[in-house]
């Protein structure tokens, strides 16, 4: 008997995510483009990114062979997709290939009847992003690299779990599952550490990997919800919070609704 299995992320920029007064000039200006949030639904990532709807995608698919119970054969497919840039001056466009980086594949048995496999996807944009970063050379030219990390784990009786485990502190990374429907999401999205961090060794490619916290979906009402206000026209108004600090209190009266 064969299970198969597969998972997938989509990552993208959501409004106002991009910190920075240099590095929020092209959005400011036009020449590139916040994202909207990618569909409920998603059978074709592929389609997404060619059509400027998402920046990359990472597709882990697995299967297992099972007889008598017990696995006796296994394999890994799927990979990264990366969209290209394109910046728009003038009326002009300009498009910058991006640039993917191996897919880093590893797979464990965990008993006789159960195997894991994990896949790491990612890669970095092609326009220049000249910034200081936090560790030597303290200067880099091109742009910081994103990714995702998932693993997928397939069971004799025909089970499958998975997760994403570790990704990039930017952009957003939605999950979906083998069915295409949205399943979770990354909780945070934050660029100054992202654009300080993610280079070199201090990436899955080099020796580190960054954990994160993973939400639940909402129903399909607040998603609605919160598309109709960031895509009002006007420009939403973003607060920041001291880690001591409240926002609101249960059974307190209010006419705001927070995102």
């Amino acid at each position: 008997m064969r299970v198969e299995g597969s998972v997938t992320t989509v990552s993208w920029i959501p409004s106002e995510s991009v910190t920075g007064a240099v590095f929020r000039v092209p959005f400011e200006v036009g020449m590139s483009h916040y994202d909207d949030p990618p569909p409920d639904q998603v059978d074709d990532a592929e389609a997404l990114l060619q059509a400027d709807r998402a920046r990359f995608a990472n597709r882990l698919r697995a299967w297992i062979e099972v007889k008598d119970g017990a696995i006796v054969e296994s394999g890994i497919d799927g990979g990264g997709l990366i969209g290209s840039t394109t910046l728009r001056v003038a009326g002009k466009g300009v498009t910058f290939a991006a640039v993917a980086l191996p897919d880093l594949r590893r797979s464990e048995q965990l008993s006789e009847s159960a195997m894991r496999f994990e896949q790491t996807a990612g890669g970095r944009t092609g326009v220049p992003a000249v910034r200081r970063v936090s560790h030597p050379p303290f200067v880099q030219m091109v742009a910081p690299l994103a990714w995702t990390t998932l693993a997928l784990t397939l069971h004799a009786d025909g089970r499958k779990d998975f997760e994403l485990v570790g990704a990039s502190p930017f952009p957003r990374h939605w999950v979906y599952d083998e069915s295409g429907r949205l399943a979770s999401k990354s909780a945070t999205v934050h660029y100054s550490r992202w654009s300080t961090t993610a280079f070199g060794r201090h990436t899955p490619w080099g020796d580190t990997d960054s954990p994160v916290f993973v939400s639940e979906v909402e129903s399909a009402l607040e998603r609605e919800l919160s598309r109709s206000i960031m895509q009002s026209g006007r420009r939403p108004r973003i607060t920041k919070l001291r880690k001591d600090q409240s926002l609101t209190q249960q059974g307190e009266e209010a006419d705001e609704l927070f995102l």
